[in-house]
């Protein structure tokens, strides 16, 4: 079982590159869609999680590929919201193998790795 090291928190400048989007528009899709929640650090910096970034992804394809309204997706986020991976078909992000976590993985390195997942939906 082969997995790679992957980071626990991301930045909104991180998950916006990865996902194609402003910096602002995550800052308002958490205003419309309560299941997005990123927690904050001390600085008062936005902490994306996996989860976040599945929510993230969802909204996406529900907004500009599926073409749904912001209420429409908040409808179909609210049906699925224990369970971010039904309207992300199944996508699979690898997680560290425990030892197997090398600090030599530079950050863009994760994010070529978590872009080109994105790119494979």
């Amino acid at each position: 079982m082969k997995q790679k090291s992957q980071k626990l928190y991301y930045s909104i400048g991180e998950v916006s590159e990865l996902m194609g989007v402003k910096p602002h528009v995550l800052r308002y899709w958490e205003t419309q869609f309560p299941v997005l929640k990123p927690r904050k650090n001390r600085a008062g910096n936005r902490t994306y999680r996996i989860r976040d970034i599945k929510y993230i992804l969802s909204i996406k394809k529900l907004l500009y590929d599926k073409g749904y309204t912001i209420s429409g997706a908040r409808q179909k986020l609210r049906e699925s919201s224990n369970n971010p991976d039904i309207l992300i078909e199944q996508l699979s992000i690898p997680f560290a193998a425990p030892g197997k976590f090398e600090a030599a993985l530079s950050l863009k390195q994760d994010l070529l790795e978590l872009k080109s997942l994105v790119e494979s939906l």
